[in-house]
């Protein structure tokens, strides 16, 4: 009875053990400092090292990296987290089991097809060395995608020691398991408006990476940087916007202007114009391979229209044609509240980018605005819940250039699960601060978070506290 008893106990204390551990886990979510927050996080109160020889290892992996991808990702990996910090090649006098030689990344899949819905979910794993044998961390996912998510955790838990001059990751050990809430997690720049020099763009991708975003959409894009993108597992999306915005095109073709004293938007009356755009859209997809291509179809100025009598009237694309547009059709909600409800209840898939919270050039929408902006707002349906795909912040261009394009392109909520999100925006703050901070570091021109959008710092003072 005795031997029963102290069975039972035993039996209780492991399962109350692991009930802490799985229910407490999250417990000091608010101390993490990783943006975005992932779904499942758990830590220690240890410290380790990353070791001057930290390596990238692939045992057990079916992944062959043909492209680069993961050997690419290890090296910006390695890059980040050293920066130009000194490191001190002499670190003999610490007890070696506290180092980590390096990371065995093992991904379930032999392809590195970058497409809408890849899977990029990850597991992340670091341990408290000290068993005697070297010390790795360890990535599993499903796609490359995933591991380079990975990658990206791993490299927010390191910091640079100025003491004794080594890499250190605190808190250890760490248990990470993640996924996004979303598929699509966009952010738009705009080309058009203002020239945009390849380096930008390039650390605007860079930026991306960072943060988990996934997808790019662009008015004016390039094959260059598509694949420059691909390979921190970011899609580009070509957009065509028509038939507004459009006037230049008839300087080449002037059938597509409706008349000589309405020259946008295109006169949709004419076959000759969509016959343009159909070569257009033929040539996009040889070269962009994403699923979707955006046309646009916003700011249509009907008037010259109205006066042009061989003309039919022309509306914001959803409000004219609402649910007989086609099944395969992905609506893009740039209007105000109320629309992406009307969308789903059609039937139809959905992109939230509401001007009100997210368009990034309205410099008078603060952060904590941004980030509470919700994109199932009032949608209560789970099958129309389930048909937003999505979001997509917008950079319009009128007032922005290379010198400020960077500042206010954070925060983004994309890919935290939902319940996993701060109901009140001050619990957020901080992780957002040194979030902020970090991209600093990386070189990215983020401002500070509190005052009026790309205001400068108050006073001297912490990144920490701007």
């Amino acid at each position: 009875m005795e031997k029963n008893m102290l069975k039972m106990l035993h039996f209780l204390l492991v399962f109350f053990i692991e009930v802490v551990l799985i229910f407490g886990a999250d417990k000091n979510v608010e101390q993490v400092n990783i943006w975005p927050l992932p779904n499942y996080v758990s830590n220690g109160n240890k410290v380790v090292y990353i070791s001057n020889d930290f390596e990238l290892k692939s045992v057990g992996s079916k992944y062959g990296d043909g492209l680069g991808l993961m050997k690419d990702g290890f090296l910006r990996l390695m890059n980040v987290i050293t920066l130009d910090h000194v490191i001190d090649p002499k670190f003999s006098r610490l007890d070696q089991s506290v180092f980590l030689k390096g990371v065995n990344v093992v991904v379930h899949s032999s392809s590195d097809e970058l497409h809408y819905d890849v899977d990029e979910s990850y597991n992340l794993s670091i341990p408290v060395a000290g068993s005697g044998k070297p010390a790795y961390a360890s990535i599993e996912a499903n796609t490359v995608y995933g591991a380079l998510h990975g990658l990206q955790t791993f490299s927010q838990l390191c910091q640079y020691n100025t003491r004794n001059r080594l890499v250190e990751i605190r808190l250890a050990p760490w248990t990470v398991i993640d996924e996004p809430r979303f598929p699509y997690r966009g952010l738009l720049i705009d080309t058009a408006r203002h020239y945009l020099p390849l380096p930008v763009i390039k650390n605007v991708i860079d930026s991306m990476a960072y943060a988990k975003l996934a997808l790019k959409g662009s008015d004016i894009v390039s094959c260059y940087y598509r694949m420059y993108a691909q390979k921190r597992g970011i899609n580009v999306l070509a957009e065509v916007d028509v038939p507004g915005h459009a006037s230049s095109w008839g300087n080449g073709y002037p059938s597509l202007w409706p008349s000589a004293a309405c020259k946008e938007p295109l006169d949709v009356s004419n076959e000759f114009t969509f016959q343009v755009i159909n070569g257009i859209l033929s040539d996009f997809s040889k070269v962009f391979k994403y699923k979707f291509v955006h046309l646009g179809g916003d700011e249509v100025d009907t008037g010259c229209w109205e006066m042009t009598p061989h003309v039919a009237r022309w509306e914001e694309t959803f409000n004219e044609f609402g649910d007989k547009l086609d099944r395969r059709t992905v609506v893009h909600n740039w209007l105000g509240g109320g629309v992406a409800q009307q969308v789903t209840a059609a039937g139809l898939r959905c992109i939230v980018s509401n001007q009100d919270k997210w368009y990034l050039d309205h410099v008078d929408t603060t952060w904590d605005k941004f980030y509470m902006n919700e994109p199932l707002a009032n949608i209560t349906n789970p099958k129309h819940q389930n048909l937003v795909i999505g979001g997509e912040v917008c950079m319009w261009g009128e007032r922005v250039d290379a010198s400020d394009i960077q500042q206010t392109i954070w925060p983004q909520r994309l890919w935290t699960a939902y319940d996993k999100l701060a109901t009140n925006p001050s619990k957020v703050a901080r992780r957002l601060s040194h979030f902020r901070c970090l991209l600093n570091q990386r070189g990215i021109a983020a401002a500070p978070l509190f005052g009026s959008g790309r205001a400068a710092p108050d006073e001297p003072g912490s990144c920490f506290k701007q």
